[in-house]
């Protein structure tokens, strides 16, 4: 595999940084940044009237996040922040999850993005308590007080109920929201999507097949705000706060990853978990690989970190205690989102099933083997060049259906 010697350089998200205003933001924008971007924009002007964002002083978006998307969107909340200084940007993260189950709210209140989005500077508020029926209609209620005169919902799942929200929350702001096609029957939802003032169209399969999720992302704010997002501006970028970091290096060193000189010999970084089965690998398949690759000469000294979500530690803990392997650590973010990253950043090579565990690793400029279905292939890692692909071999078969065989043979094409 080659790997690319580039580097992304992070976009400036401070507030006030020197930068041109809204009418040049958008004359500058008539020059497409991608074809792809000048092919969903054409000859249309934004969504949403730059005379209303230059008198606005909020905006609310709204989206059902999760660690990938926000991977990528981020750029996009970020180049509207340049753009747009004076404008607030507040974030509805809305828990597709809510539960009146108490039992379920310590894990839903300590999701791991809500650590990232503290971090980003260009967010002046966020909704993040809409775990349960009360807190949502809480969140609601506040929202609302604030009249946003913008509201827009990034929500591609329930498009219908998320511009419903929208409206509920600002009934007499400008609401746009995303729109797919409704039968004519459908009087209920097609109602809904009378109360926006712009939608965003909803991609068709072939349409996203032909482009990386942040390529649609920055088509998206293209569309709504004009705005030009270059196509290396759309990498993902993480900066991982100093005590993080320290907290890597440290725990590496209890692990015993380094050896009488200080260097850190090989770690490899192993992630089986996927929020959906049909994305994620058995254990079992992780305790195969690490077996395997020990018995390669390149690998045998490696050190193998195994990533385990929180509420699986319990099971995962008496499945490897059985495995009983050496120079193999669990691990898990339990205390902060930005363990995840900091660990990642210090191995060697990362192999992840389809989730955002291998986005991040693009992130921290580490090279990733990702173990993906024929299904979704926008959401492919965007840097090609430190990334290797494995595949299932028929489009309905879930990720399990890929072998250790299959991650062997990326292997044994890597450079030693």
């Amino acid at each position: 595999m080659t790997l690319s010697t580039e580097r992304t350089l992070a976009p400036d998200d401070r507030r006030g940084h020197a930068h041109p205003g809204s009418d040049a933001i958008l004359r500058q924008s008539g020059l497409a940044a991608d074809a792809d971007a000048s092919a969903s924009m054409g000859a249309h002007p934004p969504l949403i009237d730059p005379a209303l964002l230059a008198r606005s002083d909020k905006i609310l978006f709204i989206a059902h996040l999760a660690l990938g998307d926000f991977t990528y969107l981020q750029s996009c909340f970020a180049a509207f922040a340049r753009a747009f200084p004076h404008i607030r940007i507040h974030l509805w993260v809305d828990e597709r999850r809510r539960t009146s189950k108490a039992a379920h709210w310590p894990h839903l209140k300590k999701y791991a993005l809500y650590d990232w989005l503290a971090e980003c500077p260009y967010f002046d508020k966020i909704y993040n308590e809409t775990y349960s029926p009360a807190l949502y209609k809480a969140s609601l209620r506040e929202a609302q007080r604030e009249a946003y005169p913008i509201v827009v919902s990034l929500a591609e799942l329930e498009r219908h109920k998320y511009a419903l929200l929208a409206r509920k929350i600002s009934p007499n702001g400008f609401v746009v929201g995303q729109k797919k096609y409704v039968r004519p029957y459908d009087l209920y939802k097609r109602f809904v999507y009378s109360s926006l003032d712009a939608s965003i169209p909803a991609l068709t399969l072939a349409e996203r097949s032909d482009r990386h999720i942040s390529d649609i992302y920055a088509g998206w704010f293209r569309q709504l705000f004009g705005l030009a997002i270059a196509p290396a501006e759309r990498y993902p970028v993480l900066a991982i706060p100093p005590r993080w970091m320290q907290y890597a290096h440290e725990q590496f060193a209890a692990w015993g990853f380094a050896n009488d000189s200080g260097a850190t010999p090989k770690v490899v970084f192993l992630n089986a978990y996927s929020k959906s089965i049909e994305r994620t690998w058995p254990l079992e398949r992780i305790i195969e690989l690490i077996r395997t690759m020990r018995r390669d000469a390149a690998w045998r000294d490696t050190g193998f970190i195994v990533n385990v979500v929180p509420e699986d530690l319990t099971r995962a803990r008496a499945v490897f205690a059985d495995a009983n392997l050496e120079r193999t650590h669990l691990f898990s973010a339990e205390d902060n989102f930005f363990q995840l990253p900091a660990i990642l950043s210090l191995c060697t090579l990362i192999v992840s099933v389809e989730t955002a565990v291998m986005h991040l690793a693009n992130a921290v400029h580490v090279p990733v083997i990702a173990l993906m279905r024929q299904k979704n292939p926008e959401w492919a890692p965007i840097d090609k060049h430190n990334s290797t692909i494995v595949t299932v071999d028929r489009h309905e078969d879930w990720v399990d259906k890929i072998g250790v065989d299959a991650v062997m043979a990326v292997l044994a094409q890597r450079p030693a």
